[in-house]
């Protein structure tokens, strides 16, 4: 066996803080995240006073709950923008763009949900309160329709793989979606499904066209697409965007941004091998 090379047990210890951060699904108090870590919170409080000074954990002055930074987004941003598949879409979105003349973005499945990694504003785009690192509603947006639908079962699965095959993501997507769900029945929404009877009806729906589509539903006045973009195994990387306000964005299924972009998003997922319809 050869030998380990020497590192800094300090840093390994510390990151065990982090990754605490990064699975878990909100912002933790100092015992229970020193707790999850395996360390005293005297300790964790040591170097989450580090972490603070280096924007890579937050805390909450309010709660005294710590969560990850700025700087941590920053890191994850930047992973996700190397991996192939959103290189090879980000490529693609100039053309696009000036095909269909709307914003687009591109979004992949972050620890909380779809989550935008890529965005390029159209001269006549609306104005929208989005940001890079934004994570998108499942039932309210394009995007989470489209993670929803092409999670819960991947393109050009019938039943024949395993559940150990299954990415993990695809685990958390039902709870997530109940959380959803309950959030908006206690904000009495009427433009989302009321019951997860009509969450699947819907998702069925995004798969049958391909694509996912709302009107009015995320920001008033504003319509969107996404379309999914799969690897060689049928399993959904990314999702392209497109949205608009609707002066001057075609939301016909068949129209001139809904074509352009699923065959684009098609196109990609031939290249990164995927051979499915």
């Amino acid at each position: 066996m050869p030998a380990q090379r020497a590192g800094i047990q300090s840093v390994e210890v510390g990151f065990s803080l982090l990754q605490v951060l990064s699975t878990s699904p909100g912002a933790l108090m100092l015992r229970d995240l020193a707790a999850a870590a395996g360390m005293s919170a005297a300790k964790a409080h040591r170097y989450l006073v580090s972490f603070q000074r280096l924007e890579l954990v937050t805390q909450d002055p309010g709660t005294t709950r710590y969560d990850l930074g700025p700087a941590a987004l920053k890191l994850g941003l930047a992973s996700l923008s190397r991996l192939d598949s959103v290189k090879l879409a980000r490529q693609r979105l100039g053309p696009l763009m000036e095909q269909i003349g709307q914003t687009l973005a591109l979004a992949v499945w972050g620890n909380q949900g779809p989550t935008i990694v890529h965005w390029e504003e159209s001269p006549q785009a609306v104005t929208v309160n989005l940001r890079l690192g934004d994570v998108m509603p499942l039932l309210s947006s394009a995007t989470g329709l489209c993670f929803s639908a092409f999670m819960a079962q991947p393109a050009g699965s019938r039943g024949e793989k395993s559940p150990t095959s299954r990415p993990p993501a695809q685990d958390r997507l039902t709870p997530l979606l109940r959380d959803e769900l309950a959030r908006m029945h206690k904000l009495a929404r009427k433009d989302v499904p009321k019951t997860m009877a009509e969450v699947t009806a819907l998702l069925e729906e995004v798969r049958r066209r391909g694509l996912a589509r709302v009107v009015d539903t995320l920001l008033p006045g504003v319509a969107g697409f996404c379309a999914p973009v799969f690897d060689a195994d049928g399993h959904l990387v990314l999702g392209m965007v497109a949205m608009g306000s609707m002066a001057n964005f075609d939301p016909a299924w068949d129209g001139s941004v809904a074509r352009p972009l699923a065959a684009a998003a098609r196109q990609l997922s031939a290249d990164l091998g995927f051979t499915g319809e």
